[in-house]
């Protein structure tokens, strides 16, 4: 494979973030679209003959997942159990988000895709037959170096991707990264959301407490208790929708994440020279969807101050800065870093 023996016209270069909760596409051609990584399909026949479709995806599917089997493919960031419906979930994942970037007839498509650190090293190739179907050459590259990519953060640095499924963790010092320089842990957005649902159906017994209701409260309110203000939410209490103050219960799930955070940027540094160390603490970057609970930057600043100073900052844009750092790799890379398909 050359890709330089096509013209750019015959060519859509795209970058996709591939995530456990959402998924996201930045094309050459100026297009960005993200979708949630669900897919559905009818659960009988009066279900297809009331939705007209044979598959739905993204909010189509949540908002129909009661006349869907409704099925969130990538558990922990990889396809869970590498399930036939799984692996067939991530294909519709794939063909939706490259038809939202509108490719042209008869273009090729050239797509990095950038996914959980622990996919790379769990079902690599599960992923690789399901991304390319759709895609003539392809590169996977872990989630976290596609944003240092993007941010330019080659060196010196580390970023921590905060998913839904996984936790990545990567230090950049100047080369690609390898296996030694990644960490992955599954104390991530899913966490919270668990930690969120058992807490309020603990405390609201009379309440229907759903997981998509819970995933909406979190990702709306989300904060940990050193930034928390009030947090009131309308709930139905014994069928009538009452005011509610739930700031206890959304910090004390946020604030289980600070501790796998802290000892794994602890643990990972440790394994580097102690100048590098010292270069990385001041460029500490929160990307993912977690990165936008509030307060959490300076949360693990407290949580490592006995370790020294840390400068932790949020990233911007975190729904497209996979994406877009995937493509920015799609535009650069050699040659000998992609695959026929």
């Amino acid at each position: 494979m050359s890709n330089q023996s096509e013209t750019s016209n015959n060519i859509l270069r795209v970058g996709i973030d591939l995530g456990t909760s959402r998924s996201a596409i930045a094309a050459d051609n100026g297009k960005r679209k993200w979708i949630h990584s669900y897919v559905g399909w009818p659960r009988d026949f009066i279900a297809r003959k009331l939705l007209k479709r044979d598959v739905l995806v993204g909010t189509d599917a949540i908002e129909n997942r009661n006349s869907v089997n409704l099925v969130r493919p990538l558990e922990h960031g990889v396809i869970r159990d590498g399930t036939t419906r799984d692996e067939k979930a991530v294909r519709e994942l794939i063909r939706h988000l490259i038809s939202l970037a509108e490719p042209e007839d008869g273009q090729k498509i050239y797509a990095a895709v950038g996914v959980p650190a622990e996919a790379l090293r769990v079902n690599k190739l599960a992923i690789r037959n399901a991304v390319g179907e759709w895609t003539d050459t392809l590169m996977l590259v872990s989630e976290p170096f596609a944003v240092a990519y993007r941010l330019g953060a080659l060196n010196n640095a580390c970023i921590v991707d905060i998913g839904a499924g996984t936790i990545d963790f990567c230090v950049m010092h100047g080369t690609m990264p390898s296996d030694e320089d990644q960490r992955s842990v599954r104390t991530a957005g899913d966490h919270v959301d668990q930690q969120l649902y058992e807490l309020l159906s603990e405390r609201f017994v009379n309440t229907p407490i759903s997981e998509t209701m819970v995933r909406e409260l979190k990702e709306k309110h989300a904060c940990v208790s050193s930034a928390s203000e009030p947090i009131k939410v309308k709930l139905p209490i014994a069928g009538k929708f009452q005011s509610q103050d739930i700031t206890q219960e959304v910090c004390r799930a946020c604030d289980s994440l600070i501790p796998s955070i802290a000892e794994t940027i602890i643990d990972l540094l440790s394994t580097y020279e102690p100048i590098l160390q010292e270069r990385i603490r001041n460029s500490i970057y929160l990307a993912g969807g977690g990165s936008q609970i509030r307060g959490l930057a300076e949360a693990l600043s407290a949580a490592l101050e006995e370790y020294g100073h840390f400068t932790i900052t949020p990233i911007e844009d975190p729904l497209f800065s996979g994406a877009e750092g995937a493509l920015s790799l799609a535009e650069d890379m050699p040659e000998e870093y992609w695959e026929n398909m």
